[in-house]
């Protein structure tokens, strides 16, 4: 190949690998935000243990075995399942029994299994503590994460493994593609 053409391919290399970045930085930098501010009157008991250990987890940032027992492996499901242990609420995996259920689907069958799934363009409006369950056409991928405010049809969420951490993220219901469903938690 000539060195006009190496030099053309390198150059749409570029192009390329900057509109991944543009986008990834528009998508998680729109979405990295402080942790929204909670009236805890307005909650009940579970769901005022769930906002209080999202928001510690969230200032501390802790590595994602932290919620894994110490697995190495994506760690949403893990962060979720976690929260919940820890406010109480635990899940019992449908495959093994344990309080950790480390994947989305298996998140997903254990509310399913307890008639706590509602999926999503239902008329159903999460609530605080609720646990939001993405497809792989979602932005955040195959995921899931604990929704923490509700404004109409906008929701804001706390997850882990978002970015290799903890974020809050806000978007529409509707707006994502790959929004599957919510686990009804409280």
């Amino acid at each position: 190949m000539t060195k006009k053409l190496w030099a053309a391919i390198g150059a749409v290399a570029v192009v390329v690998v900057a509109l991944i970045v543009v986008g990834m930085v528009t998508f998680f930098g729109k979405n990295k935000q402080e942790f929204p501010a909670v009236d805890p009157a307005s909650l009940g008991p579970g769901q005022q243990r769930i906002v209080e250990i999202l928001r510690t987890e969230f200032d501390g940032q802790r590595p994602g075995t932290t919620y894994s027992e110490g697995v190495e492996e994506a760690w949403c499901a893990d962060f979720v399942s976690w929260v919940m242990r820890e406010a109480g609420v635990p899940f019992a995996n449908p495959n093994s029994g344990s309080w950790r259920i480390p994947g989305v689907a298996a998140l997903e069958e254990y509310y399913r299994g307890t008639d706590r799934f509602v999926a999503a363009g239902s008329d159903f409006r999460p609530v605080i503590g609720d646990v939001a369950l993405y497809s792989a056409a979602s932005p955040f991928g195959q995921h899931t994460n604990i929704v923490v405010a509700v404004d109409g049809a906008e929701i804001t969420t706390v997850g882990g493994n978002e970015g290799n951490e903890i974020r809050v993220s806000t978007f529409t219901i509707g707006a994502d593609p790959g929004l599957v469903g919510f686990g009804k938690t409280v």
